[in-house]
């Protein structure tokens, strides 16, 4: 019995428990909440629905709790049911219920954890975009490893869901990156407002390789031809470190698209016609303020150039124009503004702004000893990607940026991902499947089968804990689904990790010496298979390897 298993439970009980004694029932919730309480002495499972609804319903919080007691203790699968306080439920149950959890596990292998709750549903999600004017920042990173990590978690809720790169080719920080490599092709300094580093002068000599007239070239063609080679190379580099580091897009979008195809003309056009562009000293204006945006928004400007947001509002035209019921976008700290300009921009085409979700991800810092470490080997100015995984490896840089809240700033301890111990939160999860994997391989050499195991006889404190907690973890990757939080997953993980290290301690798993093999032996080594699956499912989703050894 899992909780939503007990939930379910509960709720129908509860149902019963009212309407047998002419109360009202439609207070109860849709879901009924189960908890683990922290103190074991009180139960598997707690809940407070007696208190949450009684006085709602005409009862007594405590009487109410005691009539679900006395109908849940007569529940198969249910061991005891104890009321207490003012009418919290202590909820125990039989070691058998408990134990079809781990065959359930057993039995759907990869899929557990998966479901269909979003089914039908079509979602874009857009993340990393970084301009493809230099590698890939410390930011981009962190949204490289969370956005795919939530992809992956909408994907195995049932949604089907198209991960989009939007490429940044249009606009003045492309004329500086190639003004950037024109100079480091001359061998001038960088220009003021341009860019810098040694990735730089590599690619001004990979452009100047493929086209040697390109610095004899007219002022225009040179700049053009600089651009073009230029942006495709290091967009080249952008896909590579990317895909090395685990994560792939099924789009690439280029921005400067919107312009070539007439798209942005279309969107701004049908703007004018609903009547919520207006102009005024000369620029044309999104009247975001009507749907709630916290000021006006210039898309055309006076000069007659499009504004950046041009390009969203038609991006987003162009999104929903594919059939996509959501779009998310995965921001960095910086666009915090983008939330009610894109949420006004789908309204004032008639959409429903909820179609817009903005993720706003906070900074990321990088320290050594102590101190902040600034400068980037390849790019001078910024630590990227590339630098971080050649300090601690893609897993631990991918489960490191994933783990805390996004909503937060993140300190990366070099030391501390880099290490082998216990202290490295990847090391211990992932030293956790492969001690299970190394008990698979140790009981298969004994020739001890695990078939039929009679998991009734798993009624051990530590395996009563084990099993809890690996059924909790479809709630887990719902509530990672729902709350758009890949990092509960992360935490889950570790938590599943411990809690199977403190089980192995007490609970031994395998015969010794000339002891043969019994039940309990092969109900033991299915809770650790059991567990080994759910380590390794958890692990994928994140997108971090379960090795076999260490």
């Amino acid at each position: 019995m899992t909780p939503a298993d007990l939930a379910e439970l509960l709720r129908g009980t509860a149902a019963k428990v009212l309407a047998e004694r002419g109360l009202d029932a439609s207070v109860l919730p849709a879901t009924l909440a189960v908890e683990r309480p922290r103190n074991p002495e009180h139960g598997d499972y707690a809940s407070n629905v007696a208190m949450q609804v009684g006085k709602k319903a005409g009862a007594n919080p405590r009487e109410l709790a005691t009539w679900l007691a006395d109908e849940l203790t007569a529940t198969d699968g249910i061991e005891t049911v104890e009321v207490a306080g003012p009418g919290f439920l202590n909820i125990r149950l039989a070691a058998a219920a408990q134990g079809v959890i781990v065959a359930n596990v057993i039995a759907a292998g990869e899929a557990f954890g998966s479901s269909q709750a979003l089914a039908g549903k079509r979602i874009n999600l857009e993340f990393v975009s970084a301009n493809p004017t230099g590698p890939i920042h410390l930011g981009g990173t962190r949204w490289a490893a969370v956005g795919d990590a939530l992809g992956r978690i909408l994907t195995a809720q049932g949604a089907a869901v198209t991960r989009e790169y939007y490429f940044n080719d249009h606009g003045a920080q492309i004329d500086r990156f190639a003004r950037s490599l024109i100079a480091a092709a001359k061998g001038d300094p960088a220009p003021e407002d341009g860019y810098a580093g040694a990735y730089i002068s590599d690619i001004a000599a990979e452009v100047v390789r493929q086209r040697p007239d390109a610095l004899a070239l007219p002022a225009d063609e040179r700049q053009e031809t600089f651009r073009a080679i230029g942006v495709a190379l290091m967009f080249d580099h952008i896909k590579k470190t990317l895909h090395e580091f685990g994560t792939d897009f099924d789009v690439y979008f280029h921005e400067n698209s919107l312009f070539e195809s007439g798209a942005v003309e279309s969107a701004v056009a049908t703007l004018k016609g609903s009547g919520n562009l207006y102009e005024e000293d000369g620029a044309w204006w999104l009247k975001s303020t009507d749907f709630g945006d916290d000021k006006d928004r210039v898309v055309i400007k006076s000069d007659g150039n499009a504004a950046y947001i041009a390009g969203d509002i038609a991006y987003f035209q162009d999104k929903r124009s594919r059939g996509f019921d959501l779009c998310i976008y995965m921001l960095g700290a910086d666009h915090h503004g983008y939330i009610g300009r894109l949420k006004a921009a789908a309204a004032a085409f008639g959409d429903d702004p909820d179609t817009v979700e903005v993720l706003i991800g906070q900074m990321v810092n990088l320290v050594r000893d102590g101190v902040a470490v600034k400068m980037s080997k390849r790019a001078g100015t910024v630590i990227t990607l590339d630098d971080l995984v050649e300090a601690i490896g893609v897993d631990a840089a991918r489960y490191a940026m994933i783990r805390s809240s996004v909503d937060s700033s993140l300190d990366i301890d070099l030391e501390l991902w880099a290490s082998t111990t216990s202290e490295n939160p990847v090391y211990y999860v992932q030293y956790a499947h492969a001690r299970l994997a190394s008990l698979g391989r140790n009981a298969a050499e004994l020739g001890i089968s695990t078939e039929n195991p009679k998991l009734e006889l798993l009624t051990h404190d530590r395996e009563g804990d084990l099993i809890r907690t690996i059924g909790e973890y479809p709630r887990v990757v719902a509530a990672a689904a729902e709350l758009r939080e890949p990092h509960r997953i992360a935490r889950y993980m570790e938590e599943l990790a411990g809690t199977y290290h403190r089980f192995y301690t007490d609970c031994r798993v395998l015969p010794q010496g000339d002891e043969p093999a019994g039940d309990l032996h092969t109900a033991r080594l299915a809770l650790c298979a059991a567990t080994r699956q759910v380590l390794a499912n958890g692990l994928a989703v994140l997108g971090v390897s379960a090795p076999e050894r260490m």
